[in-house]
């Protein structure tokens, strides 16, 4: 005759994830037993000295700030709020493809910013209009000159 426990009967189970966190921890542990063994030598050179890297002549970009009161910097040099259009044309021949960044202070006046990035545009679409000149046939020329003068 067979005699049931009261005690239900479970089956022994394994538990994977202690195990694997063990095993991380002993891989962590023997990578960095076995790299802090390895002594890294190297050997003196003298090397000679090369000549400088040559200076950029071009600037790849330039970056304009408008602050309160209307003050406009060119990579923090003050320009007068006149003088914008006239450096930003000297910029703009030095290097057409120049890269214009503009920033404004928090106190800034939204005017002041909108002002400055018209007159990035104004450059750019003056020098393009002018180079563009020069790849058309006359009557093209002529056309695009009317044009000019509407804006």
């Amino acid at each position: 005759m067979r005699v049931t426990s009261p005690v239900p009967k479970k089956r022994a189970r394994i538990e994977i994830i202690p195990l694997i966190d063990i095993m991380f921890f002993l891989l962590a542990s023997f990578m960095m037993v076995s790299l802090s063994q390895t002594h890294m030598k190297g050997i003196r050179v003298n090397l000679p000295s090369g000549p400088p890297p040559p200076s950029q002549q071009q600037k790849d970009y330039v970056s304009i700030k408008v602050r309160e009161g209307n003050v406009v910097t060119f990579d923090d040099k003050i320009v007068p709020p006149d003088q914008v259009l006239p450096q930003l044309y000297q910029l703009h021949q030095g290097n057409p493809e120049i890269k214009v960044s503009i920033s404004a202070d928090g106190m800034a006046m939204h005017g002041d910013v909108i002002t400055v990035l018209d007159e990035v545009r104004r450059v750019r679409r003056r020098l393009r209009r002018s180079v563009n000149r020069t790849c058309l046939l006359p009557r093209q020329r002529e056309a695009h000159g009317r044009l000019a003068h509407d804006d």
